[in-house]
């Protein structure tokens, strides 16, 4: 991956993590927005790949390599501190839907995290490889976000 790509991920990811450590009022709050934030940079990587699989955008293969190479990079951050005990809705029912179980399931959480980052390299090295090589890679990844949300984000009402 080009220097370039790397070093725009790392800065936008430093802005949206740094005002976490400058939350003094409640750093937990802090968590929260930065653990939201990388899933926005995710989804934000994510869905045009998942368009260009279904046909709802047209495919570039230069992009959908860019974009599925930057989801590898997400995967190399150490956000370990964005997970703190006690942040789960429960606590902040207003800020975030992820649901106390994270917590109290531990590894299982790790190994949805495994298949998370098992789907992220497979698209990575396929994603610039054709429309057909992206949607059969691109099952795998909304397989895993799917299973994960479901089980440990609070459902939509």
């Amino acid at each position: 991956m080009k220097f370039t790509t790397k070093l725009l991920i790392l800065l936008v990811g430093a802005s949206l993590v740094l005002p976490v450590y400058a939350d003094k009022k409640d750093p937990k709050l802090g968590a929260i927005k930065a653990r939201k934030a990388e899933m926005l940079l995710r989804s934000f990587n994510a869905g045009p790949l998942f368009a260009m699989a279904k046909g709802k955008i047209p495919y570039d293969a230069k992009k959908a390599t860019t974009m599925a190479n930057n989801l590898k990079v997400l995967l190399e951050l150490n956000n370990g501190a964005a997970w703190m005990q006690g942040t789960s809705n429960k606590e902040y029912k207003k800020d975030t839907t992820a649901l106390p179980k994270i917590w109290d399931t531990w590894p299982k959480i790790a190994d949805y995290g495994k298949d998370y980052g098992k789907a992220v390299n497979e698209l990575a090295a396929a994603a610039g490889n054709g429309q057909d090589a992206l949607k059969a890679k691109i099952k795998a990844l909304g397989k895993a976000c799917k299973e994960c949300h479901d089980e440990f984000r609070e459902k939509d009402k």
